[in-house]
This record gives C-alpha cells, sequence and structure tokens, in this order.
C-alpha cells in the first residue's frame, strides 16, 4: 500500500515511517525544504517536496497513493513565520482533506489530540475543528487522540526531553502547578502518557483494519502518573532528587503570556492551562482492538534520559568483564 504522510519528518513522523515500511507499506512524504536531513532512511521513501500550503505539492503527494496521514502540529505558534494553530492544524488538514477528495483517495487517518474541544484553548480548537471536517469529508477516516507521547526523541522535540532541559536541569524548583488559592493538590493532574511505537503502531494497524473506519480512537498508556510523579520520575533517571514547589497556575499563566512575545519562557499561557487541566485516557479498547500491548511508562522505556557518562562506564565495565 502506498501512504502519503504529511508531517512524516518530525518526532512521531519518523516513527510512523519505520512502521509503515516494517508492515510492507510505501511511504509517500511531503518534505518540506530543508528538513530532508531529518529523515533517518531517505533510501526507502518516496519524497515530495513541498510545504502543507502548497497545493501542487499536496497534489503529488497524494497521487495514486492508497491512504494519506495528516500528521502536521506544533506546540507554539511563531506567527511572524506563519507557523500558527490555524494555518497548520486546521487550514492545512483541509487543504490535505480536500485534495485526496479531488483525487479519490478514500482513506484518511488524522493526528489529533487528547483533550480537544470547540471550546478550549487555541491548540485544541483547531485539532477540533480538523477532526469535524475530516468527519463531514465523506472519506473513510480515523481519528486518533493520543494523551502525552513520549520516547526517543532521535533528535527531535519530545516532551519528556524537554521537561528535563526546561524543569529538571535548571538549579531552581520545579513547578507543581494548582488552581485557585491553596495548593491543596498542587502537581495532583495527571497523564497517561502513550510511547510513540505504540501510536505508530495504532496508526499502521488501523490501515488493515475496516472495522476503525469512522472511529476516534483514545491512545492512552496502561500508567497514570500525576505531574508530580513526572517530575520525580524524570529527576530519579537523571540520578538526582529534584526540589519541587506549588506554583499558582494563574500567576504563571500571566507571566507566561507577558513574556510569550519575546519567545523565552519555557511555556504558554495555554500550555500551562492545558497542563493543570491533566491529559488522561482509557486506551486499552483501542489497543486491545489493534492487538498491541502498550509500553508502560517508568525507567525503563526512559533509558533514553539516562545521562551518556552512565552509558559508556557501563560499556567500559561490560568490556573489561568480558
Amino acid at each position: 500500500m502506498r501512504v502519503a504522510v504529511i508531517g512524516g519528518t518530525g518526532f512521531v513522523g519518523n516513527y510512523l515511517v519505520d512502521a509503515l515500511l516494517a508492515h510492507g507499506h510505501t511511504p509517500v512524504l511531503m518534505v518540506r525544504p530543508g528538513s530532508g536531513g531529518r529523515l533517518r532512511r531517505p533510501e526507502s521513501v518516496y519524497q515530495v517536496p513541498g510545504r502543507v500550503e502548497d497545493d501542487d505539492a499536496l497534489r503529488r503527494c497524494l497521487e495514486g497513493v492508497d491512504a494519506a496521514v495528516y500528521n502536521v502540529g506544533i506546540l507554539r505558534e511563531q506567527p511572524r513565520r506563519g507557523i500558527t494553530f490555524t494555518a497548520l492544524h486546521e487550514n492545512g488538514a483541509r487543504r490535505a482533506i480536500d485534495t485526496a477528495t479531488e483525487l479519490g483517495v478514500k482513506r484518511f487517518l488524522l493526528m489529533s489530540a487528547n483533550g480537544v474541544r470547540p471550546d478550549g484553548t487555541p491548540y485544541q480548537r483547531t485539532k477540533f475543528a480538523a477532526e469535524e471536517y475530516l468527519r463531514a469529508s465523506g472519506l473513510e477516516w480515523t481519528i486518533f487522540r493520543p494523551s502525552l507521547i513520549f520516547g526517543d526523541p532521535r533528535g527531535q522535540m519530545e516532551f519528556c526531553s524537554m521537561l528535563r532541559e526546561q524543569m529538571i536541569r535548571p538549579p531552581i524548583p520545579a513547578p507543581l502547578f494548582y488552581e485557585g488559592l491553596l495548593p491543596l493538590d498542587a502537581g495532583g493532574f495527571t497523564f497517561t502518557p502513550v510511547h510513540v511505537r505504540d501510536v505508530a503502531e495504532a496508526f499502521v494497524r488501523s490501515l488493515a483494519r475496516p472495522e476503525t473506519v469512522g472511529e476516534v480512537l483514545h491512545l492512552g498508556g496502561p500508567v497514570a502518573i500525576s505531574w508530580r510523579g513526572i517530575i520525580r520520575t524524570l529527576a530519579g533517571i537523571g540520578g538526582r532528587r529534584k526540589l519541587a514547589l506549588p506554583a499558582p497556575a494563574g500567576v504563571v499563566r500571566r507571566v507566561a503570556a507577558l513574556m510569550e512575545p519575546l519567545g523565552v519562557f519555557p511555556v504558554t499561557a495555554d500550555q500551562v492551562r492545558m497542563l493543570t487541566e491533566g491529559n488522561s485516557c482509557d486506551g486499552r479498547p483501542a489497543f486491545e482492538r489493534l492487538g498491541i500491548t502498550p509500553t508502560p511508562f517508568g525507567p525503563d522505556a526512559l533509558g533514553y534520559l539516562r545521562p551518556v557518562r552512565g552509558a559508556r562506564a557501563r560499556a567500559r565495565a561490560a568490556g573489561q568483564g568480558s
């Protein structure tokens, strides 16, 4: 099966390509100028240069394929560069859906996110709008709503790696966000982190499962963990204890909003809002349906965060013992 992937050079996209190849499919990737170097297996895919805003490039990417995957997503806007939630999550998805319809590509998979809704943040609203457009398109669609995705970033952006750099390594206390006046349960909001390989595998297996057409599949990992727990887990992998103190989310949002135009604050106001909402879902129905045993969030699956010096020391010790 020839499968077009729009958004195939980033973190999740690279794993999608691996999964497609492992199942014997032929990936056709839209590759933005300057992004070709992100491909791990360029010799195994067809590359179509272009951007999602380019209708001709979309047609070249979707021409003659059996299925399409729209996997474009951003966490932070850069309006001066035209990188906005509306442009990429909503308008880009609409263009891809319209082009797929025009070219007779019937199967369409959409990467959405857990917690999207019409009255949420701009990130949530634009993801939801793309879902609604796809539902009404007449295509054979499947929508995926993953919780926080983790896994070896392979040089890309990934939640746990960014959290380590921004909140674990700096010599200041990690924030335990809380809403309201009193920190009664600071950092108690929960997540069900899902491994990137499991997400990619779910996408690819759904292509062979007609019963997933017209379905919204929630992808949550088997471990529910609080924000406090994530901070402790990531700090422990680095071999340290991390001081964490209550931080009023409302105050942090106001500071983030003031600093956002400068791009120097580690989180945006909307990101704080979405964090404190939590991000949990029950992934068992989807994973059982697709025959996938999801990877638990914990030290074993987070080995990519361990200090390099530790890995080198273990390698030397293994060499001396052989």
